[in-house]
């Protein structure tokens, strides 16, 4: 999801682990008997059965499987990737995360990229050696057996004319989002029909791929088969999913994986939940309420105390970890905004479903010029007086204190 200079920025952060949540005024008056009532109750997710390394899990009601890396000791990851060279095309926020992880797995992965651009530079840094485990692409398709396609989605589009005849029967390529083949109609990568088509999708960026692997945990991904030509396919991705740095694996369709993440991308996750900070921060500010305060209440007690709680226990747990007087208000204003909110997130899969957001990536991201016009979005972004108020209040946190 992130952009490359964003991948960089993060790669140059000292921080391994998530500052410690800090205790809030907010959250302080707990509920003791609710919390423990909530604790005690049932969780959606109930354990069936366990075979190995799978498990079939209920979720609220709907079985599915779910795939765990104890099924794949790094062990049998090696022996059965022994005879496979895994060329990682593309060196951008998941090139770097999946690509670390498979090396640092053991496995006979090499790197392909434009010699001597900015990527090439990048992956000397992160220890790859020219004319060793790293070539430029076509010499790296060349020497591989499973192609893992993580360039950008535009460039994904730009480069097939010349990465398509590369794939020769017997090889296997693996993407980590559904949006190339999908949207072929506008990406025109049209995969030949002699070959294994898989994905493993992260559900994060690059850099926690990576964090959470170092930390011996694992990312949460999707897996999914576009074709299935040896019978083996769906293995194959599993296996990928666990030498990449996944924990848990989650079975969907390229076409569900694709729907999901731009939606997902757009709304809650980046989209909407940006546009309701600045909503919230800016009726404030317009009400005579100081930037530090307008700050506190928007963005840092949501994201460094209850966001955590909802992540660590659900939203009812959030919940009961407050006032009543909290509760009882974020209660009522939750259907009032579920009401206001739902049409606008319908516009929104509307807009990925019919390929118009396909459409504005792809001729956004492909003119000449695009990175220097996404740096002056993020630079516009920085200078917002929200997140200029949030650094000064972030540098008072005792890890950042001088």
């Amino acid at each position: 999801m992130a952009s490359r200079p964003a991948a960089r920025a993060l790669r140059q952060s000292v921080r391994q682990l998530a500052p410690a949540v800090q205790r809030r005024t907010f959250i302080s008056a707990v509920n003791t008997t609710a919390r423990a009532a909530v604790a005690s109750a049932p969780k959606a997710a109930v354990f069936q059965q366990q075979v190995r390394g799978v498990k079939t899990i209920d979720f609220a009601g709907t079985k599915e499987d779910v795939y765990e890396r104890a099924d794949w000791p790094k062990e049998k990851l090696l022996e059965y990737f022994k005879n496979d060279t895994l060329a990682l095309i593309g060196y951008g926020s998941q090139g770097h995360g999946q690509g670390l992880n498979l090396r640092d797995n053991g496995l006979n992965v090499i790197v392909g990229v434009r010699k001597n651009g900015t990527s090439w530079k990048e992956a000397e840094q992160d220890g790859w050696v020219p004319g060793k485990n790293l070539f430029d692409i076509d010499e790296a398709i060349g020497k591989s057996t499973i192609v893992m396609n993580l360039l950008s989605d535009a460039a994904q589009s730009e480069t097939w004319p010349q990465i398509k005849p590369q794939l020769t029967k017997g090889k296997t390529l693996y993407f980590s989002h559904g949006f190339s083949p999908v949207f072929k109609e506008l990406t025109k990568v049209d995969v030949p029909t002699d070959i294994d088509v898989i994905l493993v999708a992260p559900k994060g960026s690059g850099r926690t791929v990576r964090s959470l692997f170092r930390e011996g945990r694992g990312i949460n991904s999707s897996i999914a088969v576009f074709q299935d030509v040896t019978g083996k396919a769906k293995e194959k991705a599993i296996a990928l999913g666990v030498a990449v740095g996944s924990g848990y694996l989650y079975e969907t369709t390229f076409q569900k994986e694709v729907y999901s993440d731009l939606y997902g991308e757009r709304g809650c996750l980046m989209g909407g939940i940006h546009g309701m900070f600045l909503a919230q921060y800016e009726v404030l500010r317009e009400r005579g309420h100081s930037p530090s305060e307008a700050f506190n209440e928007t963005v840092e007690e949501a994201t460094q105390s209850l966001y955590p709680l909802i992540g660590g226990n659900g939203m009812d747990y959030m919940y009961a970890a407050c006032s009543t007087t909290a509760r009882r208000g974020a209660i009522d204003w939750s259907k009032r905004f579920k009401e206001t909110l739902k049409p606008v997130f319908n516009d929104l899969y509307d807009s990925v479903e019919n390929g118009s957001e396909t459409k504005r990536s792809l001729e956004y991201n492909s003119q000449p010029d695009y990175r220097e016009k996404y740096n002056q979005e993020l630079k516009e972004i920085d200078d917002l007086e929200i997140w200029r108020a949030g650094k000064a209040v972030r540098s008072l946190r005792p890890e950042n204190a001088k």
